[in-house]
């Protein structure tokens, strides 16, 4: 079992910053990938972002550019960095863990979820 828990959300104005954490347990981090979606109130959860367990890493159209992914092995932690963020960024943001099958953007080909973060982006 893995358990992941988010962190780093907040209220931040359009064009800032914002740096989320998704801390895990268990000993076979660094093998599997990691991913980030979030969800809108009256939206689906969409994919963001995911890096692989080598490093390997893959955006949604909508954040490339401005959002980044990455991971910390030694902590059993992955980020998602948020820079020049959008009203339209905001959304409770969840960490996602191990890919069962190939899809990254699929929320239900992922195994493993967090309770979210909520982020909110101000105009």
């Amino acid at each position: 079992q893995v358990q992941l828990v988010e962190s780093g959300g907040g209220l931040v104005q359009a064009g800032g910053s914002l740096r989320l954490s998704c801390a895990a347990s268990g000993r076979t981090f660094s093998s599997y990938a990691m991913g980030w979606f979030r969800q809108a109130p009256g939206k689906e959860r969409e994919f963001v972002a995911a890096i692989s367990g080598s490093g390997g890493n893959t955006y949604a159209d909508s954040v490339k550019g401005r959002f980044t992914i990455s991971r910390d092995n030694a902590k059993n932690t992955v980020y998602l960095q948020m820079n020049s963020v959008k009203p339209e960024d905001t959304a409770v943001y969840y960490c996602a863990a191990y890919l069962r099958i190939a899809g990254m953007e699929t929320p239900g080909n992922w195994k493993f979820w967090g309770q979210g973060t909520q982020v909110t982006v101000s105009s």
